[in-house]
Formats: C-alpha cells, structure tokens, sequence
C-alpha cells in the first residue's frame, strides 16, 4: 500500500541501507536488473542476450551470475542452486520496476536470516500492494524498443487486489538483432498493513531472445565483424517462470511472527559459443544449458520482547527451508541442432537453516546483538549418463555472528559486525567422480564453503538534509573447488581476501533537489601460491603464458578495484523534473598474473519530463549521452577462430599432423574478451493516472 511501511528496525551495520520504491523509479533505467544499483558498490551489466540473468559485481566480487549475492522478491530467493548456467544463478527480468515498495540491501556475513549465497551482500525487494489510481504506459525508444506496462487495484472484500502487466519487445544496436519478446504479469492480493496483513502473489514471466555473446577483440580489429556484430548468430535463449508466494505478519508490544511461503516452476534453454572452434573444428563449440525445475520453501521467525534487570532485549528464532527438484543437462550443438550430450542429472536438494539472535539495548546509545546459524544441507544426484557420477550428500555447517552499535551521537552511530558465512556449490560437483568429457578422475566439491568477514563503519546525518555513511570491510573465503556449469566439471581456487571501504552519500538540501555520491574500493587477492600452474606454463615451450593462459599469480580474474556513482534529480510531484547519474566501472585484472586489465567504463544516463496534474506525464530517457566506445563486460580466456593462423597451425587442411604444440591448440588464442556498451540510445514514455 502506497504510504503504508513496516516500522523500521534499527540498522544493523553501516552498509546497511533501505532504499523506497520512488526513488528507485526516480533513476532511468535501461533494463530491471539496474533497479538494483541503487545498493551503493553495485555494478550490474550483462554479456549476452537481455533475457539471461545479468552480471553482478560488488565489493571486489565477480559475482558471475549471482554466486554469494542473495536476491529475494517479497520473500522468495531469487537465486538457484545446482542451476544449468552457474550456480546462484539470479535471474531478475520478471521483476517489474514500477512494482518496487522497497529495496532492502545488507552486505556482508554478519546476518543471521541470511543464509546461502549471501557472503557478499543480500538485497532484499518488497512489492507495492496497491495503487492509488490506475496506471498504464508506453515507451518507444532506439533499436526497435517498445514496452507497454499496466498496473490497477481495487477493494475486494477486506483487502486490496493488485493486477499488473508488461510487454516488452527489444532489438537491441546488434547486427544479428537480439528479437527480445517478453511477457509479465502479476496478480496480488492484501490485507492489513505490512506490520500485521497477509499478501498472496501470483507471477507468470516468459522470455525469448538472440544473444550476441562476448567476442574476441582481435575478431573486431581485424575486421572480421564490427563492433555490435556476432561470431555466432544462432546463440539464443528462451526462460519462463511461474510463482506462487505468500507473506503473513503479525506485530504487538510483546512480539512479532513473520511467515514467508513460496512454489516456483521455472525454465532455462541457452545456447551460447564462447570459444568457437577450440574444442571442435568442424561443428564449432556451441552447447546448449538445459535447466527446468520446481522449488518450494518457507521461511519463518518469531521475535520475543522482553526486560532483563531493567534492559530491553529482543530474541528472534527462525526457520528457512527449501527444497528444489530440478532438471539439467549439458550438450554441444550446432546452430541449435543437437550434437551430442555431455551431462544429463536429475537432482534432488533440500536444505534447513535454523537461527537464533538477540539484541540487547543497554542504554539510549549501546545495543549488541549476537546469534548464531546452523544450515544442513542434502542432496540426491542421478547421473543418467555417467552413474559413476551419481550419488548422494549431506552437510552441516554452524555461522556465528555477532554486532556492536554505538551511538548515536551528535547523530553519528558507530557500527562494529563481525561473522561467518557460506556458500553451497553446484551437487554435481559434490557427487562427480569422473570427468565427463574424457572419463579421468575428477576431485569433488565440498558442499557448503566458509566465509569470514568483519566490518567498522559510521554513519551520520549532522549536516542536515546529508546522510553519510564510511564502511570499512574484510572478506575471506576459503579453499574451494568450483563446479563449471559450461563444461559439466569442476576447477579448484586458492583462498582469497578482499579488504576496502564503501563511502555513501545522500543529499536532500531541498523538497525539489537531491543529490547522492558513491565510492567503493577493494584491494582483491588470492591468498597462497600457485606452484601446480606455474610447472604447468613451463611445459609449454616456447609459447608466452601470457598468449596461451592465465599465468601464475595472485590477482583474482574479474575483480573490481574501484565502483563510482554519482546522481542529480530535481523536481516536484508536478511540473518538470530531470535527472542525471554517472556510474563508473574500474579497470579489472582479468588473469591472474594482470597481464589482461579490462577497460574502465565509464557511463552517463538522464532523464528529463514533465508530470500534469491530472497525473499523466511525458518523459525522455536517454543512456550512454556521451556515448563510449568502452566493454560493458570483459573477460580474458583463449579461444579459435579460423581466421587464426594457430587454427591452421592446429588443423591443417587434408589431416596433416599439426605443426603447433598440443596444449597451445588445447588453450587457443589468449585474448581480450568483450561484450560492448550499448550506444547512445533514446527512450520517450507516456504514462497516465485514470
């Protein structure tokens, strides 16, 4: 309900922030995953077709597609677990934008209702449960976009039912156009208030698309294909899902019951060719990522309130459970033409997590808390064409936490938050034995991976109308063996930490004018040697690591240094209003020796519109104004090509023996690997209240 909030707990850590729906809606947005950004550090960008889950990036992470980033939608978990692309894997394109109540982010291991996947950061969206007049809109803009969103509610009984709908077409600056079609729809229906009410959500969401994936740079300089051009044109995708979620709250003086429920069907086809012709010189290396599953869960908590010799306390015990039965399976493809099939796994898993946390306020300026988090984990995989990979697991593991908040003072709060995490890997990996595209012994995966990190921050609101925050963090993760979703086997990293700091501003000097300023840094490193892969590059002779691999080092592939953003908005509930809002994406190491360092990307977006009283209004979006040349993504592997002269090296015409090393065809050209920033691109929306 518009206006309707629950009471606002306390903040628990600096970097913790809850960001409203306006003022997400306030920002031009040129796809739903950037409703997101509004989490002060994070980057998301996207590698492939716009169905596909975007790419996160925060505090120094690649979070690939979601790993150790937990995203939930009024409760249910965004992310999949054993998921066909990667594991984690947050796809957010059912998300409607203009449905966003609230944004909640959390960063950091040091919460004890956030379980899997959450090390890094959690980020929390609530949905509106009515409108106060009915909304429709239209937006034309550049390479072919057109979308039409609706959204109506009204009383039924004693509540309020909420319909909603979207339809979005897209094209995109790409030379083998992308042909985005997408549906979404929700229905809700409320009680209450969000302190004491139920909701009951239904969502429906499909989705296909061409994908122009990530490609060589040296494809582009040599002329090969152009800038926004495709080394496969047939890369493509289709996903659907469908859910059914229910909220339940009840607060008094004394106590508060928080219920969640969810049931989601969801469907994933991708067809992606990342390396062309390394792997195979006639068909090319094309596969196709299969992932269907249904998945349901409860999440529940109970806060007990109460005096202990004159101090307040509050004890919350909770519950999540979740159970997935999924579906997924690798194969090679040509133009999407089944080749043949490299993994096929019917996967059962489930998971409880029990917590326990109390907080104590010792006086008007001191309050701790303390709690602790206990995850079991099982799984069941059923290898359909490789039972020795087969097999069943089960884990346990136990998160402390704990927290210190003093203040406020001349009102600055000072926070303090250590604590343990996790991460659950792929089952595959936990159950494998064997490789399944050469049959060698494979190590397995541990389950569930440990995570540690702690945090010193402040913030202030002392110059009025400016609220400030500085956080200073530390992130460890263990060993851990990781299951690669594209090649149905499993690839060992060293531990790693990452230390830096987030600065956050937000500046409201007047009713009309608001300004907001971000800075993250993060120094990211593996921790230890790598002696196994440095002997490996000296078997190579001849051949410069730095053209065939990743070389020995310690810098992490794909971890940010630096994120910035900066942000204007000026105007009344009627009237002209306008924005502008610059995000900055730092140079990355892309291998580990940094002999690959990816571009910085730097781009500007506005907004400016008119809004009537009679509640229509005009707007003009316009992304990337100063138009750059820069990578939207970038990565840095080998591949071939057959314009590569090391393809001809490798293959010689009429079968003759190859004239270049075995493990340099194995690896392919080492090369620049990008994704290009979309163009100048202009979007007009008519939007009108009835």
């Amino acid at each position: 309900m518009p206006g309707a909030s629950a009471a606002q707990a306390p903040l628990a850590a600096a970097s913790e922030k809850t960001i409203s729906g306006a003022e997400v809606n306030a920002r031009p947005l040129s796809r739903p995953a950037e409703a997101l950004e509004v989490a002060p550090g994070l980057i998301i960008t996207q590698h492939s077709g716009d169905g596909k889950a975007n790419q996160y990036f925060l505090r120094g992470v690649n979070l690939d597609h979601g790993t150790d980033l937990a995203i939930s939608i009024d409760g249910m978990p965004v992310n999949m677990r054993t998921h066909g692309h990667g594991q984690g894997y947050a796809d957010i394109n059912f998300l409607i934008p203009e449905l966003i109540s609230s944004v909640n982010v959390r960063k950091g291991p040091y919460f004890v209702d956030e379980g899997d996947f959450s090390s890094v950061g959690a980020i929390h969206v609530s949905l509106i449960d009515s409108v106060a007049r009915t909304m429709a809109s239209i937006t034309l803009g550049s390479f072919g976009y057109n979308r039409a969103f609706g959204v109506t509610s009204g009383k039924v009984g004693e509540g309020n039912l909420l319909v909603a709908a979207e339809a979005n077409l897209y094209n995109g600056p790409w030379d083998n156009p992308d042909r985005l079609q997408k549906v979404n729809g929700v229905i809700r229906y409320s009680q209450g208030t969000l302190d004491n009410g139920f909701s009951l959500t239904g969502m429906a969401y499909g989705n296909k698309w061409n994908s122009t994936d990530q490609v060589p740079l040296r494809a582009i300089t040599s002329g090969e294909i152009g800038r926004y051009g495709a080394l496969d044109p047939s890369d493509s995708g289709n996903s659907e899902r469908f859910s059914l979620s229910g909220r339940y709250r009840d607060t008094d003086r004394d106590s508060a019951t928080k219920l969640d429920f969810y049931a989601i069907k969801s469907k994933l086809n991708l067809w992606n060719n990342f390396t062309f012709f390394l792997s195979d010189p006639v068909n090319g290396d094309q596969f196709h990522q299969h992932d269907d599953r249904v998945l349901g869960g409860i999440n529940a908590s109970h806060t007990f309130k109460y005096n202990i010799a004159g101090f307040r306390n509050e004890t919350e015990v909770g519950i999540q459970s979740r159970y997935d039965d999924i579906n997924v399976s690798l194969g090679n493809t040509i133009k999407r033409q089944y080749l043949s099939s490299t993994r096929s796994d019917l996967v059962k898993e489930g998971s409880v997590g029990i917590f326990v946390q109390n907080t104590s306020f010792w006086t008007d300026w001191l309050r701790t808390n303390i709690g602790w988090r206990g995850d079991y984990y099982n799984t069941s995989v059923n290898s359909l064409l490789s039972p020795v990979n087969s097999g069943t697991a089960n884990a346990t593991i136990g998160s402390p936490k704990a927290g210190l908040v003093i203040g406020p003072f001349a009102r600055t709060e000072l926070f303090l938050n250590a604590g343990e995490g996790f991460h659950s890997n792929d089952a595959r990996g936990v159950t494998i034995k064997e490789s399944p595209s050469d049959g060698s012994p494979v190590d397995s995966s541990p389950f569930l991976v440990k995570t540690k990190g702690a945090e010193v921050g402040l913030r202030t609101k002392l110059v009025p109308g400016l609220t400030s925050s500085i956080a200073f963090f530390m992130l460890d993760s263990a060993s851990e063996i990781l299951f690669v979703g594209d090649a149905g086997d499993t690839e060992a990293s060293r531990p790693s930490r990452r230390v830096g700091f987030e600065w956050t501003n937000d500046y409201k000097p007047t009713s009309w004018l608001s300004f907001e300023a971000d800075l993250a840094m993060t120094r990211a490193r593996f921790r230890g040697s790598n002696a196994d892969q440095a002997a490996a590059y000296a078997e190579l002779d001849g051949y410069p690591a730095s053209q065939i691999g990743n070389a020995p080092g310690n810098y992490i592939p794909g971890a940010p240094n630096m994120i910035a953003s900066a942000g204007i908005r000026l105007g009344e509930a009627t009237g002209w209003f306008g924005a502008l809002r610059y995000r900055y994406f730092g140079p990355r190491p892309l291998t580990e020796d940094a002999a690959f360092i990816s571009p910085a990307t730097g781009l500007l977006n506005g907004q400016l519109g008119y809004r009537f009283e009679n509640g229509w209004r005009i707007q003009l979006d316009a992304f990337n104004i100063l138009d750059s040349k820069s990578d939207q993504i970038t990565y840095a592997y080998g591949s071939l090509l057959k314009t590569d002269s090391l393809f001809a090296a490798c293959f010689p015409a009429g079968g003759g023996a190859p004239t270049a090393p075995a493990a340099v065809c194995q690896t392919g050209i080492m090369d620049r690997v990008l994704h290009p920033v979309e163009p100048l691109a202009l979007r007009v929306t008519l939007a009108g209240r009835f």
